[in-house]
């Protein structure tokens, strides 16, 4: 006798279900997609960002980062004066020493590159706090950037495409960019009266972004910081415009002496000061906090240092401190992450990329 079935059960239909799976894989399938701009190609994601940067390199170059390609690693600690805590309640500011791990480079995607391949050097820091937390920077040596949003900086990266036929920079391409964007007057202002500094060590770098700093009391306020070097600032000199690698050099020869020194300045905003727009500084008035002395007193080579497997990506950051609206913050993030991405893979296939220079080669 037939068992009768269930008076509730309803009928099984196979291919009804894996239709239904079928949409659903489809579904995440499809959002992976849409956020990787598979999809929507005239959507600004990190991989058009990252594939842009190694056109404008003239090619990718396997295992190094897609912008700031050309570095070092150096190593310190960061002694805290505890000055910073009327700001924020993260640990750093605590007093106290923090080690810290940290890169110099000079802007664009080729690890051998000119030193004086552009009049920006960048400085990135990673705190690594006592209590297991972590702060991420990414500085650059001039307190204000080009422009204001990742669509201009997209842009900007587009008329720095080599020409096709040349190889070479259009310099026309970046002149109509600049002419069309007038929020780069700050930026190129601003170089034209700073000429780069003739060393790592007597350059300022700046946050250049705006992040909220939470107190103890709840109140949050927003800041940006720079590192002072203690170091006089000089300008290049007619010398080193000629050599291709100086920077690293200097650095090491200054470091025979003893550590180098930057202070970490607070600089707090008042109402009505911009706070998402990277393209606009605050007024010199505004109050200045000393936080503590960063001290560097090694270097290592990028190739095999601390810092190479570094994503120095500036949203990672302690309790007490927060990202601001600055719209670039999260395409750096996203950005930095791909790059993080690509280079650590090609490090894994191809282990020899960086053996070449960790024997002896500069880069």
């Amino acid at each position: 006798m037939t068992k009768p079935s269930a008076p509730n059960a309803a009928p099984r239909c196979v291919p009804c279900r894996l239709a239904a799976i079928g949409a659903v894989v489809a579904v995440l399938a499809g959002g992976f997609a849409y956020t990787a701009g598979w999809l929507t190609p005239a959507r600004l994601t990190a991989p058009r960002f990252i594939n842009t940067f190694e056109v404008v390199a003239g090619q990718a170059h396997p295992g190094y980062r897609r912008n700031h390609a050309k570095g070092l690693c150096v190593a310190g600690y960061f002694d805290s004066s505890g000055a910073g805590s009327v700001l924020s309640h993260a640990a750093v500011f605590a007093p106290g020493r923090t080690p810290v791990i940290g890169r110099f480079a000079v802007p664009g995607g080729n690890p051998s590159a000119p030193d004086t391949s552009s009049p920006v050097r960048s400085m990135a820091l990673l705190f690594q706090l006592q209590n297991g937390e972590q702060w991420r920077t990414g500085m650059n040596s001039t307190p204000v950037f080009a422009v204001h949003t990742p669509e201009q900086f997209y842009q900007q990266l587009v008329a720095a495409k080599p020409d096709a036929a040349t190889g070479k920079l259009d310099p026309a391409k970046l002149k109509a960019f600049y002419a069309a964007n007038p929020e780069t007057k700050p930026f190129q202002a601003w170089v034209k009266a700073h000429p780069p500094s003739s060393s790592l060590a007597n350059a300022a770098y700046y946050s250049i972004n705006a992040f909220r700093f939470t107190d103890s009391a709840g109140n949050t306020r927003a800041v940006r910081w720079a590192m002072v070097p203690e170091t006089p600032y000089a300008p290049i000199t007619d010398a080193q415009k000629e050599e291709r690698n100086f920077l690293e050099a200097d650095l090491d020869q200054r470091l025979q002496n003893g550590p180098l020194r930057w202070h970490l300045i607070l600089t707090v905003a008042q109402p009505g000061d911009p706070i998402d727009d990277a393209t606009m500084q605050w007024p010199d008035n505004r109050q200045h906090i000393d936080a503590g002395t960063l001290v560097i007193d090694h270097t290592t080579s990028q190739e095999d240092g601390a810092c190479r497997d570094v994503n120095f990506d500036p949203t990672i950051l302690p309790a007490g401190i927060r990202p601001s609206n600055d719209p670039l913050l999260a395409a750096r993030s996203a950005a930095y992450a791909l790059s993080y991405k690509r280079r650590t893979r090609e490090e894994s296939l191809r282990p020899e990329v960086h053996q070449t220079k960790s024997n002896g080669e500069r880069s």
